[in-house]
């Protein structure tokens, strides 16, 4: 038991660290792109962020509803990526942390960041005054367009995630068979031979 919660705890706290590190560089790359391009583009940016995040919910709810046996079936036919879609699957909790928790929830926050900044693009066309009504009313807006557009797309995305889990969990799988050989990093770990004997 001890050493499951000092397995959690450390997992825990190596993801609260990503996901520091990761909120940073977001919002420093979505800040600088928006703030040198036309409201048009930047609102544009915004949905693309909202898509980021509702297509990493969907994988994250992918993994926790897929199953191995598909993938084993695979594996035996040397299908590309399903050793990788194995380790997904094994490693569910942590890949939905990952995908859910971390990116989810940054791509919510940079988006809502975003939408403040598209806002303040299109007052500044208009001739606005900060904190004019005009101002105030674009912000709730777009505000509430964001909120639905990712809500609604999470609610698809768990339809899909649930029905073609399977599908959709390969499909990461192989892309990131395909990145660990460009890129030629190891993205997914599976215990080592040794790790797997002493078990």
């Amino acid at each position: 038991m001890n050493y499951k919660l000092k397995r959690s705890l450390k997992f825990s706290i190596s993801i609260a660290v990503i996901t520091f590190v990761l909120a940073a560089i977001f919002s420093i790359i979505s800040s600088s792109i928006l703030s040198g391009v036309v409201w048009v583009v930047g609102l544009c940016i915004v949905f693309i962020i909202v898509a980021v995040g509702v297509l990493f919910d969907t994988l994250g709810i992918a993994a926790t509803a897929a199953a191995e046996p598909p993938f084993h079936a695979m594996a035996s036919e040397k299908v590309t990526g399903a050793k990788e879609a194995i380790l997904i699957v094994r490693n569910a909790d942590r890949f939905a942390s990952f995908c859910n928790d971390v990116i989810g929830d940054i791509s919510g926050i940079v988006s809502g960041t975003a939408s403040a900044v598209v806002v303040l693009q299109l007052v500044n066309v208009l001739g606005e005054s900060d904190g004019s009504t005009t101002q105030i009313t674009l912000s709730v807006v777009l505000t509430s367009i964001v909120a639905a557009l990712t809500v609604g797309g999470k609610a698809l995305g768990k339809f899909f995630a649930i029905h073609s889990s399977t599908k959709i969990i390969l499909f990461a799988a192989k892309t990131i068979a395909f990145l660990e050989k460009q890129l030629r990093i190891n993205i997914l770990s599976g215990p080592s031979e040794k790790t797997r004997k002493s078990r």
